[in-house]
C-alpha cells in the first residue's frame, strides 16, 4: 500500500503543477517524468542493497524509455515533479528534496573526479528552468528559483531567484507571497531585471555623456562640465590632498 499511496501523492503533485494534464490516467500513462522516478525507485532499491549493477542496469532502462539519466546513488525526496524531462541528468551524489520541480535538459552535475560528495543539493520546494546547469557540491535553499539556462557554481540562498551565467541574484522571495508559491520555469514574474542589460544601460549613459561633453567643446569652444569621476568631491582623499 505505500508503494500506491507514494504513486497517488506523485500524479497529485503534477497533477498540481501542470495545466497541461487532463487526467490521473493521463499521467500515469503518458508523463516520462513520473516513469523515470518510478525507474529510480527500482534503481535506487537495487543500489542500497548492494546490487550495483542491477541498479545501473534499471537506471540504465529508465534513461533508455524517458530520456531523463538519474543516477541510482541520487536521492530523491517526495512529489518531484520532473517536467517534459527530455535530456535532464541528476548525478550520483546528488540530493533532491520534496517538491522540487525540475524542467528539460537541467544538470545537477559533479565538477570533481574525487569519490566523494560531488553533486548539488536541493532543498524543498526549489524549482530548475529548463536548460539550467547547477555544478559541484552547493546547496539550493529552500524554495529558491533557479531560471532558465542559468549556471549556477555557488550556494544559493533560501526563497530568491537566480538568472544568468554564472547565476546572479536577481529577485528575493516577494512581500506576501507564499513561500511554497509555484512559479514555472523558476520565472516568478516578466519583468526579472538582467544584470547584463543593467550594465549596458550604465555603459550607454556614459558614452553619451562623453559625446554631449565632447560636442561642447567642438562646437561652444567652452570647457565641458566635468564627468562625474573628474569632479575633485569623487576623487580619494590622498589624491585631492596632493
Amino acid at each position: 500500500m505505500l508503494g500506491l499511496d507514494r504513486l497517488r501523492e506523485d500524479i497529485d503533485a503534477i497533477a498540481e503543477r501542470d495545466p497541461a494534464s487532463r487526467s490521473r490516467l493521463e499521467i500515469l500513462l503518458c508523463y516520462p517524468g513520473l516513469h523515470a522516478v518510478l525507474f529510480h525507485r527500482l534503481a535506487r532499491a537495487a543500489w542500497r542493497a548492494r546490487l550495483r549493477l542491477v541498479g545501473r542496469l534499471v537506471s540504465h532502462v529508465g534513461r533508455v524509455l524517458t530520456g531523463i539519466e538519474i543516477h541510482p546513488g541520487a536521492r530523491l525526496g517526495r512529489r518531484v515533479f520532473i517536467d517534459h524531462g527530455m535530456g535532464c541528468v541528476i548525478g550520483e551524489t546528488a540530493e533532491v528534496g520534496d517538491d522540487v520541480t525540475l524542467y528539460h535538459g537541467v544538470t545537477l552535475g559533479g565538477v570533481s573526479l574525487a569519490r566523494e560528495k560531488r553533486h548539488p543539493t536541493l532543498e524543498n520546494g526549489v524549482i530548475v528552468g529548463s536548460g539550467a546547469q547547477v555544478l559541484g557540491p552547493v546547496t539550493v535553499g529552500e524554495n529558491a528559483r533557479i531560471g532558465a539556462n542559468a549556471v549556477v557554481l555557488k550556494d544559493v540562498p533560501a526563497g530568491v531567484t537566480m538568472v544568468g551565467i554564472p547565476a546572479k541574484q536577481v529577485l528575493p522571495r516577494q512581500v506576501g507571497e507564499p513561500a511554497t508559491a509555484f512559479h514555472a520555469y523558476g520565472t516568478p514574474r516578466s519583468d526579472i531585471p538582467d544584470p547584463t542589460a543593467k550594465a549596458l544601460d550604465a555603459l550607454s549613459a556614459e558614452v553619451a555623456a562623453l559625446r554631449a561633453r565632447l560636442d561642447a567643446v567642438e562646437n561652444g569652444g567652452e570647457e565641458a562640465a566635468p564627468l562625474a569621476e573628474d569632479r575633485p568631491e569623487a576623487q580619494p582623499a590622498e589624491r585631492r590632498a596632493g
